[in-house]
């Protein structure tokens, strides 16, 4: 019947699916926008996003500088004023209560207060703990943990002066003297930092900043848990790698390698380089001597080829 709204079909529902159908609220939505565009780096699919995560994994990977496990001490009167000459890092001066003013502990007293060291009194009894026992004289001082350069960070030290790397790394070195030598040596003819295994060789001790000299304080001193394998990413950063030998293929005055970017592998003086590390090296070079039977050892070898790369050098 015309106009009976009562009968089946005449009043159109609207579809419970589609609520917004013909009120234009889905029109308007779409008008709103999604608010302003993210950065480049934001989106996951831009190569800048792309690259920044792996810029991050890559720090991610990159282990932190590592430090000594704890502090040293330098015990005894002779010992305490040495490092004080030789500028070692001394952070405090301990005095043992009663202990006699000899020369030596003046002047020791001296080069503290012109450094700026504190000066402490304890009694000999801590002394004694502090120091593990060992023979003091009444006199101590306390050298911080040592915090070790990244590998990566001799290469950089190379680059902020626009220069060809000179690394000197050390294989099977385990005397902390022949360490502090070669720290000597390296910041003398231009080096931009020496490399040391982590386990089996000589830390920076006590023994190593004295004889250094105060060079380990100009020059950066890496570690790394795996020679050969820092040794493969030096030479995958363009730098030739030469081992000293005494049966060395090319005589050190016949080097051609010098005046390039360079890692000069130094081994120990009874064990030389060890085999990996040998086969690693582009070139294995030697020091030529008058008597075959006569060696160098770590800190002399370093110091003799360090001479003649500065020289080619130039």
């Amino acid at each position: 019947m015309a106009g009976n709204s009562q009968r089946k079909g005449a009043i159109r529902k609207s579809s419970k699916g589609n609520p917004t159908a013909g009120s234009g609220g889905r029109v308007r939505r779409g008008l709103e926008g999604k608010g302003p565009t993210p950065k480049a780096k934001d989106r996951p699919y831009h190569a800048a996003h792309k690259a920044a995560k792996r810029a991050e994994k890559d720090q991610a990977r990159r282990p932190k500088r590592r430090t000594s496990s704890d502090a040293e001490w330098v015990a005894g009167r002779n010992s305490v004023v040495e490092a004080l000459r030789e500028g070692v890092p001394v952070t405090a001066l301990y005095v043992g209560e009663g202990a006699e003013r000899d020369g030596r502990m003046r002047e020791a007293f001296q080069l503290a207060a012109d450094r700026g060291i504190k000066l402490l009194e304890v009694s000999r009894s801590e002394l004694d703990r502090m120091t593990g026992g060992a023979v003091h004289q009444g006199l101590a001082a306390r050298i911080p943990a040592y915090e070790y350069a990244h590998a990566d960070d001799l290469l950089d030290a190379a680059a902020v002066n626009a220069e060809k790397p000179l690394i000197v790394a050390l294989d099977q070195v385990t005397d902390p003297r022949n360490l502090g030598a070669v720290i000597r040596s390296a910041a003398g003819f231009g080096a931009h930092g020496v490399l040391i295994p982590e386990r089996r060789a000589a830390g920076m001790t006590a023994a190593a900043w004295k004889t250094s000299a105060g060079a380990a304080a100009r020059i950066p001193v890496a570690q790394t848990v795996n020679l050969v394998r820092q040794l493969k990413a030096y030479q995958e950063a363009g730098c030739m790698v030469v081992g000293l030998a005494a049966d060395g293929d090319v005589s050190l005055p016949d080097l051609d390698l010098a005046d390039g970017p360079l890692v000069v592998v130094v081994g120990s003086e009874g064990n030389g380089l060890s085999r990996l590390v040998s086969e690693t090296c582009d070139q294995l070079v030697s020091i030529p001597m008058a008597n075959q039977l006569e060696s160098l050892n770590a800190g002399v070898a370093a110091s003799v080829a360090l001479y003649a790369i500065a020289e080619a050098r130039r």
